[in-house]
């Protein structure tokens, strides 16, 4: 098919619904028009970064280099240390700084090592990428793939940062059917996804097809909210010579990009309450992650850096950024014309699901994907009042909870009995908060009740782990201006 004819028949499908969507959920405003528009540019090179050994889902990664070496940029500077962990890789060139630790946006404290850079070049990677060269997937083994993203340290880049190899590995006694790429981006203000599909779709694609063989699936399919016409055309041009592969329009509706309520929109099938969706056959990847995949397996390239959208009425010049892991959050604000006389509230993430933060110094990991600045007038304090029993947030809940009995629960410490009623299937999309009349701080219930629980049965198992502290309720302070 001629680029041409792709073009043609991805507007035609645009007229054309998707499978649907998922029940319940919520419309929150995009407010995505900030930086929709705007290319991705790369962010200076910083003086120093500070890499969390700890950025990922499962165990940290072990420290392999010394204080006062030399690395180069891509070198491992840390190894995994079990399958659920993930190696991490120097962002920068330049010398070794001594062990200490930073802290997490979700509050927890983890091992972390600075790296200084040196007088070397040390330019970061190109964007966009040059276009990834014509290849064979029967070229590669499905071990040779997973092998090679193990290598660079690839995890999920949609938030969860789950390592990527472990999703790829074939397992005969779950064999996976359909690898499903997420280009949904629900998540207000957030258009990191959006520029990736514009600019690298060649690379998306390839990261797809490369998942598909290493997983053994027969079909893979790219799921785009229909607010990203754009994105879908660019998507279908990408994937038009490969018949196995298919480009899904999904209606608009948060939590859309989530996995449990992806899978009905996308393939109609629900994944267990305590399962994952290898359990029904299937294998969610972000679009981000696909590239890198990708870009692991042709170039041998390392995940050093990624694309963040830092936007928001808070901030001077909204962009799409191309980062460094490990830049600190204030490089990233002074780089786009620092914070507004009126910012009040800065956020990991979007204003969804991400976490309120105040300290600048906060490193970028590997799964943040934006920096979202608020203002006083958007930042109301808001008073928590009693429950109204309006069942609001149970008709919205995606996971169909009752996060208003759940979230008494947690009040009374009662952390089992918040567990059974399914605490812990929440995904802590933030959609009972929206929608509560009464401003209670559901979602940040939910997490203190999970930290809760944990406690309880890390205790019951004997086994003495530190928590981290429970999530802010909220953060009202106004921030100072960067100049």
């Amino acid at each position: 098919m001629t680029a041409n004819a792709a073009s043609t028949s991805a507007t035609a499908s645009l007229k054309q619904k998707g499978p649907g969507t998922f029940r319940r959920g919520v419309h929150p405003p995009e407010n995505k028009a900030l930086t929709a528009d705007k290319a991705v540019k790369v962010l200076p090179n910083p003086v120093k970064v500070l890499i969390a050994l700890l950025q990922h889902t499962g165990r940290p990664a072990e420290l392999s280099v010394k204080p006062r070496d030399s690395v180069e940029l891509g070198q491992k500077i840390a190894e995994p240390t079990g399958l659920i962990s993930a190696a991490i890789h120097a962002s920068i060139a330049g010398k070794v700084g001594p062990l200490t630790t930073t802290v997490l946006p979700n509050g927890v404290r983890v091992p972390a090592v600075s790296i200084t850079a040196g007088e070397a070049d040390n330019q970061g990677p190109n964007w966009p990428s040059p276009k990834p060269e014509q290849f064979k997937v029967e070229n590669f083994l499905p071990e040779q793939i997973v092998a090679a993203v193990q290598e660079a340290g690839l995890v999920g880049l949609g938030g969860a940062a789950f390592p990527t190899h472990v999703k790829l590995m074939a397992n005969p006694e779950r064999p996976i059917d359909t690898v499903i790429l997420n280009g949904c981006e629900c998540e207000p203000y957030l258009t990191s996804d959006y520029r990736l599909m514009l600019e690298e779709p060649q690379w998306v694609v390839a990261g797809l097809r490369l998942a598909v063989k290493a997983t053994g699936a027969n079909r893979g399919l790219i799921a785009i909210e229909d607010n990203k016409p754009q994105a879908i055309a660019a998507m279908q041009i990408a994937a038009a010579d490969y018949p196995h592969l298919q480009v899904q329009s999904l209606q608009t509706k948060y939590p859309q990009g989530g996995e449990r309520s992806l899978l009905p929109a996308s393939v109609g099938r629900v994944i267990p309450t305590k399962g994952l969706p290898l359990h029904v056959g299937v294998v969610v990847l972000n679009v981000g992650t696909a590239a890198a995949l990708a870009k692991a397996v042709l170039r041998g390239a390392a995940l050093t850096h990624r694309v963040i959208t830092v936007t928001g009425e808070g901030i001077s010049e909204p962009a799409n950024l191309l980062v460094p892991i490990g830049v600190a959050l204030k490089e990233v604000l002074i780089n786009c014309g620092g914070l507004t006389e009126d910012a009040a509230k800065i956020i990991m993430g979007g204003t969804m699901m991400g976490n309120t933060v105040s300290d600048l110094e906060l490193p970028i990991t590997k799964g943040t994907s934006g920096v979202t600045v608020l203002t006083k007038s958007q930042v109301q304090t808001e008073i928590e009042r009693p429950c109204v029993r309006c069942a609001k947030c149970v008709d919205h809940c995606p996971i169909r909870l009752n996060p208003t009995s759940i979230a008494q629960a947690v009040k009374l410490d009662e952390f089992e009995l918040a567990g059974e009623l399914g605490l812990q299937a929440c995904v802590e999309c933030g959609s009972c908060a929206y929608i509560c009349p009464s401003r209670i701080p559901l979602v940040q219930y939910m997490r203190s009740g999970k930290a809760g629980l944990r406690k309880i049965e890390q205790s019951n198992s004997q086994i003495a782990v530190e928590s981290g502290p429970k999530a802010p309720m909220s953060c009202h302070g106004t921030m100072p201006g960067l100049k």
